[in-house]
């Protein structure tokens, strides 16, 4: 188990690993189709959105929370 003061990173990188793989899965899909060589370009192209989905999460998910709890009751 984690500290409960780790859970806004921890859902940041689960979040991340989540919508990176299916994003990058079904881009990958819609612009190169299902051959034998799907998988070794998804597989490349995840190495990069990985880090930047992360990356992004980190930075504009306390801006997006801020901006929400400000909209909201």
């Amino acid at each position: 188990m984690f500290p409960k003061k780790y859970s806004n990173l921890i859902f940041i990188l689960i979040m991340g690993f989540g919508m990176s793989l299916l994003m990058t899965l079904i881009i990958t899909y819609i612009n190169t189709g299902m051959d034998s060589g799907y998988l070794d370009r998804f597989l490349k192209a995840w190495a990069v959105g990985l880090p930047i989905a992360i990356s992004t999460a980190l930075i504009v998910g306390p801006i997006a929370k801020k901006f929400v709890d400000k909209i909201t009751k």
